[in-house]
């Protein structure tokens, strides 16, 4: 019982994990464990039994849950807890990755807490929210991390990630409407991972918030985006209901991410240093 397995290894953040962790870490993607599978989860992990897993994986279209909740919640609500479920059984901990779409409904204008009243305001938010209660309620050894805004170097082919749909529309269009009313934090995945790694090797168990620090509108994190590259792509600032999305986002998820620095000694760098290297490491 050495290895770590990573669950959704074709995403962005798992990349990031992978070059942090052991030599003894495997990654596996949907086509090795299905989630929504559970005899897949009894029958791959059994054969292994490590020692930790982390799961990356996850149904992250937002707007196309809408017309697929069936999809979202077995990707995002029963997948983990089935995973929860083999992992109590066997004592292995679990690290869980959910997101800030778990709240919306309310009008926050604080960073909130892991305390703060959640209320998702889309199908996606929904089956997330579902999903870390599950983990929660079916496996006391188990840390469940909401982050945003994720952008990293491996970005998946079929959602890629706003940076580089900003970059590449920035070639494209002289002017760019982009939401100015919703915030939330613009998160590196190379950062998100480091703070992982460490939180990890504690058994600090529980609900935690890992963002980069500060906040901004998908409006601001557009414009550093084209003022650190040098685009001369002009953002409009136009409102959520004005762009029309077929899921809401929250009007503000700003995340609190003091509790998961105290336990680790680590406090995530802002999101324009972050964003800024992220742009820098690009070019090498």
């Amino acid at each position: 019982m050495s290895q770590i397995v990573v669950l959704g290894a074709h995403g962005q953040l798992a990349a990031d994990l992978l070059r942090r962790l052991s030599s003894e870490t495997v990654a596996w993607g949907r086509d090795t464990l299905d989630l929504t599978q559970p005899e897949s989860i009894a029958t791959r992990l059994t054969s292994l039994v490590p020692r930790l897993v982390i799961n990356c994986a996850a149904y992250n279209l937002v707007d196309r849950a809408e017309e697929e909740p069936a999809a979202a919640f077995a990707a995002n609500a029963f997948g983990p807890r089935h995973l929860a479920l083999w992992c109590a059984t066997q004592g292995v901990p679990l690290l869980h990755v959910s997101t800030d779409y778990v709240f919306g409904l309310d009008s926050a204008v604080e960073p909130l807490t892991e305390s703060a009243a959640t209320g998702p305001v889309s199908v996606y938010g929904a089956s997330k929210l579902a999903g870390e209660q599950f983990v929660r309620a079916c496996c006391p050894q188990s840390w469940v991390v909401r982050t945003c805004g994720l952008y990293g170097r491996h970005a998946s082919r079929a959602k890629g990630n706003f940076v580089e749909t900003m970059l590449r529309l920035s070639t494209q269009r002289p002017e760019l409407k982009i939401v100015a009313d919703q915030f939330c934090t613009p998160t590196s995945t190379a950062d998100l991972a480091e703070i992982l790694v460490r939180l990890i090797e504690t058994d600090a168990y529980g609900l935690f918030h890992a963002t980069n620090a500060g906040g901004c509108s998908w409006a601001e994190f557009a414009t550093e985006i084209f003022r650190l590259t040098g685009a001369s792509t002009r953002v409009l600032p136009i409102t959520a209901r004005e762009y029309g999305a077929k899921a809401r986002r929250p009007d503000y998820s700003v995340l609190n991410c003091q509790k998961i620095g105290q336990v680790t000694g680590m406090s995530l760098r802002p999101w324009q240093a972050a964003l800024a290297d992220y742009l820098q490491s690009r070019e090498s």
